[in-house]
């Protein structure tokens, strides 16, 4: 049984897990408290890949102190020799007596086995406090280790009657500046941002993170069936942009690749002259893309939820009509029954400055 003293500590560690939100990609969020004799003698909290975990910041700063005392740390320590040494066993070393861990590592590689290493050193190990708030953190994380695929998130602003462009496709700008500001920090905590090639063709987007502060980008992404996309399009101003298509043209190819983009081919099996989008979502889990922001138009938002891709929606409702002939959000096929309609589990709404925000994910 949990005490309130340990939700109290377990939560000041998923605060400085929270630190690390757009920057620790590809690896987890962790924070780690420890205390000894109720007062705080170590904080600390991951902060890049290749850089110390939590609970090596935690018990440099605890030093001597750390012997006897108990540690929170938001995810199961380390088992296993990566780009720095196993924090489960520099538990051991400093002779902590307890660990109270929020959720389990569910990478392969650490899966209960950091908890066993510290049980046989007789370290008294408790799990699963604040297991919903520390899944919450690393939801990319443990999509990839567990379905193979990163987590989806498709990001729409629309106007009160579900449009996002007008008829001419003018659509900047339906939402204000507080939603446009939020926007960005979603892209800022994710992985990759993935477009279509039908929003290259008509906005030429940057697609990076410019209105809330930022030491990484993520990694840009666009689906191009057909292989349309122009050399000059502002989406190749940095290495690494990732075309996915169901064609190739070898010079392109070769020009695309020599700027420091790649390109992927992967055709939809059934011949229909699409990317083949399970595909793709399996090939940034290999590159190691925890989350997906999706800011496309609605042909590609309806492929990616008819494909069971999506996860999440964040969609940002602004106060106003553009009316019937205006663009909608996901251009699905018409229903002639109401069940076949698509609910969603709305899990937040609140106000961003005039408009509104809503946090759902679809209903399986």
């Amino acid at each position: 049984m949990f005490t309130a003293s340990d939700h109290v500590f377990m939560a000041r560690a998923l605060r400085l897990a929270e630190q690390g939100l757009y920057t620790t990609s590809p690896n987890p969020r962790v924070g780690c408290v420890i205390v000894r004799d109720g007062d705080v003698v170590g904080t600390g909290w991951h902060q890049r890949a290749g850089e110390p975990h939590a609970e090596v910041y935690a018990l440099k700063q605890a030093g001597d102190l750390a012997r006897g005392a108990t540690v929170y740390v938001t995810l199961e320590p380390c088992a296993h020799v990566g780009l720095t040494p196993p924090c489960a066993n520099a538990l051991v070393v400093a002779k902590v007596a307890r660990v109270v861990i929020g959720m389990q590592d569910p990478n392969p590689l650490v899966a209960g086995k950091g908890a066993a290493m510290l049980r046989e050193a007789g370290i008294i190990v408790e799990s699963g406090l604040m297991a919903a708030e520390a899944c919450a953190l690393n939801v990319g994380f443990v999509s990839r280790m567990t379905r193979k695929r990163p987590w989806v998130r498709v990001k729409i602003a629309a106007s009160l009657d579900g449009k996002t462009a007008l008829d001419n496709g003018q659509s900047q700008w339906i939402t204000g500046e507080a939603a446009r500001i939020d926007g960005h920090r979603w892209r800022a905590r994710s992985c990759a941002v993935l477009t279509g090639i039908g929003t290259i063709m008509a906005d030429n987007p940057q697609m990076n993170v410019r209105h809330v502060a930022t030491t990484r980008q993520p990694l840009r992404v666009v689906v191009d069936s057909q292989f349309e996309i122009p050399l000059e399009a502002k989406f190749f101003r940095r290495e690494g942009e990732i075309v996915f298509t169901a064609r190739g043209d070898d010079t392109k190819v070769i020009a695309l690749h020599e700027g420091g983009a790649r390109v992927v081919v992967v055709p939809d099996a059934r011949q229909t002259g699409k990317v083949d989008l399970p595909k793709m979502m399996g090939t940034l889990a290999d590159f190691e893309i925890n989350e997906v922001l999706v800011e496309a138009g609605s042909r590609l938002n309806a492929a990616l939820l008819q494909a069971g891709l999506v996860d999440e929606f964040v969609l940002y409702l602004a106060p106003t009509l553009l009316g019937d002939r205006a663009a909608g959000m996901l251009a699905l096929p018409a229903l002639t029954d109401l069940a076949g309609r698509r609910d969603l589990d709305i899990t937040d709404i609140r106000k961003m400055g005039k408009d509104i925000r809503i946090i759902a994910r679809p209903i399986l």
